[in-house]
């Protein structure tokens, strides 16, 4: 007799997961809770309840959950400027440990004593996934089905569905593509993008057009920053969520977003994949701009120094880890004057910076300036600077330590 009772499942209601349901109650004998969550992933989240009522499941979560996704997730990870191998805006990696975290909340309201996801055995999700649950709540139990069934080809799922009776929707034009997406971005995988030779396929994308398509005008935007974060566009009030879905719009409109990488997965293979993520790089290059006039340059190499650290660290699931807590402590201290208007030009496929200002900014242009600045800057204070820094190396040199 199974030890499990109740298990709450990360249901999307589409093939992978309408299986689990039903595999779960055959194999497992127990009550199926599941938790569907709107993220912005762009497709009615609704219709998973009739799915989810037809399999005979009772206690049924549908969640809209964008605000906080964006807010507590997206925007920190940005006042990082995260970028995983230098190109990966983490667009999957950071909605992960938000999903794993309502499914633990869900779990404790509903005494489930374990919880499952569709994530395969080959992926990072299934990482992300249970590395988070374990995180917040130690002696739950993972059920991970790719880990355990045979169903590992989608005529197998079929057939499955097909002997217990399970309603699966046949959509006409839906994409062939292993498909991720949220208010973040679309991540794209499987089929020709196998090859990493294979071009994608223009009709792919959802989000953007592509470059030679966008408009011969470029558009320009003003983002406002407080802390660190957007709070207006063009002068207008959004919430974090908000801010997002309007960035998403206007970069996509401009053929901005769309990277094709190979990266190095934390299971140990190589993967290639293709990512649309319009708004969010809007957001990368708007943010550096208004940290350039507002940080100190010790602290803004020191930001940079981390990045990388960060940027591993949500990826490989550890969002809930005691050291992403605590680099992003100081993250958020450094953001305190980072305040102020970016002014972006979005042409092309291109975002360029063309004006940031603050009332909390470091440049100084009685300094900077080329021409006379009355005494602000005495340049021959730059000599004993020199010197000083030449010091170690001159002595070397004299030791015939030089090149």
């Amino acid at each position: 007799m199974s030890d499990v009772n109740k298990v709450v499942l990360a249901y999307s209601g589409g093939l992978d997961t309408s299986v689990i349901v039903r595999w779960l109650q055959d194999t497992y004998d127990c009550e199926v809770v599941t938790f569907t969550a709107d993220i912005g992933q762009g497709e009615e989240v609704e219709p998973a309840r009739e799915k989810a009522k037809q399999l005979g499941v009772e206690e049924i979560y549908i969640e809209d959950l964008r605000e906080e996704f964006v807010r507590d997730f997206v925007f920190p990870m940005f006042r990082a400027n995260a970028v995983y191998e230098g190109e990966y805006l983490l667009g999957t990696s950071i909605a992960r440990p938000l999903i794993s975290k309502r499914l633990i909340e869900i779990a404790n309201e509903t005494g489930a004593d374990a919880i499952s996801h569709g994530a395969t055995g080959k992926g990072n999700d299934q990482v992300r996934f249970e590395l988070g649950a374990y995180a917040l709540k130690p002696g739950v139990k993972v059920i991970a089905p790719w880990r355990e069934w045979d169903l590992n080809s989608r005529e197998k799922l079929m057939a499955y569905c097909d002997e217990r009776n399970i309603p699966v929707e046949k959509k006409k034009g839906k994409s062939p593509y292993s498909m991720d997406a949220n208010l973040l971005h679309i991540s794209y995988e499987g089929i020709n993008l196998e090859d990493p030779w294979t071009p994608a396929e223009d009709d792919m994308w959802r989000w953007s057009v592509s470059p030679e398509e966008a408009p011969d005008t470029p558009t320009t935007i003003d983002l406002t920053y407080e802390k660190g974060d957007i709070v207006a566009i063009d002068g207008q009030s959004m919430r974090p969520h908000e801010v997002l879905s309007h960035l998403n719009k206007v970069a996509g409109a401009n053929g901005i977003g769309r990277i094709d990488i190979v990266e190095n997965r934390y299971v140990g293979m190589k993967s290639r994949g293709c990512y649309e993520t319009p708004g969010g790089t809007i957001m990368l290059k708007a943010h550096r701009a208004i940290e350039s006039i507002t940080l100190d340059r010790e602290v803004a190499h020191l930001k940079d120094s981390i990045m990388p650290r960060y940027a591993e660290v949500v990826y490989n699931g550890y969002w809930w880890a005691p050291e992403r807590e605590a680099m992003q402590a100081l993250i958020d201290q450094t953001q305190t004057y980072v305040n102020g208007v970016v002014r972006l030009k979005l042409y092309k496929g291109n975002v360029e910076v063309i004006g940031r200002q603050s009332d909390d900014s470091l440049f100084d242009e009685k300094i900077a300036t080329f021409e006379e600045d009355q005494g602000a800057y005495d340049q021959k204070d730059a000599e004993g600077f020199i010197k000083l820094n030449a010091l170690r190396l001159r002595i070397a040199a004299g030791k015939g330590r030089g090149f």
